[in-house]
Parts: structure tokens; C-alpha cells; sequence
């Protein structure tokens, strides 16, 4: 099977990306560029990889786009169906159980991996990695995609867990802005969705607005 998102023998659009999510006080954060890429070659600069698959979950995106496309679509169908059953809204570990079903049984043909990310009311705000063959893992904060490579360091020395929401906003707009700034197929805005109790609320800065590191 030939390898996910920086590969660049992949046919087909893919997210080459930054995707993050992080934990703060009272909610969770996530977030994305927008660029996708053919290669090396940008195929568009204003793709949104944040997918809302319920009311206050979210899936970022990376890897094949039409791949990871599909899978939140199938997603969002079973979150909705599970919560007309069931006459009350999902837990967000049932959203990235429902990816990780949708990654292992399609292991062989998926090229793609997501970040589930939002809050309910049994165990508030949450954040679940669901890599390329399947795996699930719960974390406080978590990156993936090209330009994660770029800002582990970052990601480790900044991410608090008690951060407020505007500090929590910060944080991933700096790590996200060092991302494009390495990374040539991470680039374009940056879309948030911050998820709290209260819902959820979309933010976007583009590119022209970023932190501009070299200046400082």
C-alpha cells in the first residue's frame, strides 16, 4: 500500500497538511491550513479540513482528500442515525470509534488519517487521534500531517492544559503559522473551530494575518 499524505508517488488531491487539536479550560480547539496538493503542486488553496460530523464534533483531515472525504460522510450518517436512536447526541468517543471502524476495515484502500476532536456532556472536551490502518488514541493536544514535523518542539514546550480559550487560540495559531512557514505543502488560511458546552464557533485567519515570526 503505498504511503499517506507526504508520499509524493499518491494519486489524486491530498491534504499534505497541518492539522492540530488541543485541550483547554472548558473546551477543545482544532484546527487546519488549507492547502491541498497534487505532489508538490497546489491544487487549491482553500479547502476546509475542519468536517462537522455532529453538533459539537469535529474531524481534521490528512491524506488522500477524496478518501478522507468519504469516510466523514459515512461518519456523519452513523452519527445521526446512532442519535435519532438512541434520542440523544453521540459521545465524541463513539465519532472516533466510528472512524477507527471506518480506518481498520478499509485499511487496504483508505489513504488518510483524522483527528476527532469535541464535547459532551459525559466527559466534556476531548481530543482522539485515528491514524492511517486504524489505531485510536486519546490525548490532551495532538498534530499530524507534513508540517507537524516542523513543530513538535513548539507543540511540547507551549501546550499547557489549563490554557484559556484566547491562549488556547494562540497557541494554535503560532503552531500552525511555523508550520506553513516550513512546510510547502501547508499554507493557504488557518480554520479553527473552538468546541465548548455552548457549541461551536468557526474562526478564520488568513494567510496575510498570521504571526510574522521573522519580523520578532
Amino acid at each position: 500500500m503505498e504511503k499517506c499524505n507526504m508520499d509524493t508517488r499518491i494519486k489524486g488531491v491530498s491534504t499534505g497538511t497541518t492539522i492540530l487539536a488541543a485541550k483547554f479550560n472548558g473546551g477543545v480547539l482544532i484546527g487546519s491550513d488549507s492547502r491541498a496538493s497534487i505532489g508538490y503542486y497546489v491544487a487549491s488553496k482553500a479547502i476546509n479540513k475542519l468536517i462537522q460530523v455532529h453538533d459539537k464534533i469535529f474531524c481534521c483531515i490528512a491524506g488522500s482528500l477524496a478518501d478522507a472525504q468519504a469516510a466523514t460522510r459515512a461518519a456523519k450518517f452513523q452519527l445521526s442515525f446512532h442519535s435519532i436512536q438512541m434520542d440523544s447526541p453521540p459521545l465524541v468517543k463513539a465519532a472516533a470509534s466510528v472512524m477507527q471502524d471506518l480506518c481498520y476495515s478499509k485499511r487496504e484502500d483508505l489513504q488518510a488519517g483524522f483527528i476527532t476532536a469535541g464535547w459532551d456532556r459525559k466527559k466534556g472536551p476531548q481530543v482522539y487521534t485515528v491514524s492511517l490502518g486504524g489505531m485510536l488514541v486519546s490525548q490532551p493536544f495532538t498534530i499530524a500531517g507534513s508540517g507537524s514535523t516542523y513543530i513538535y518542539g513548539y507543540v511540547d514546550a507551549k501546550y499547557r492544559p489549563d490554557m484559556s480559550r484566547e491562549e488556547c487560540l494562540q497557541f494554535a495559531t503560532n503552531a500552525l503559522t511555523l508550520a506553513i512557514g516550513r512546510d510547502n505543502v501547508s499554507g493557504g488560511v488557518v480554520h479553527m473551530v473552538v468546541i465548548t458546552e455552548d457549541g461551536a464557533e468557526h474562526v478564520v485567519i488568513p494567510g496575510d494575518k498570521l504571526p510574522k515570526f521573522h519580523d520578532q
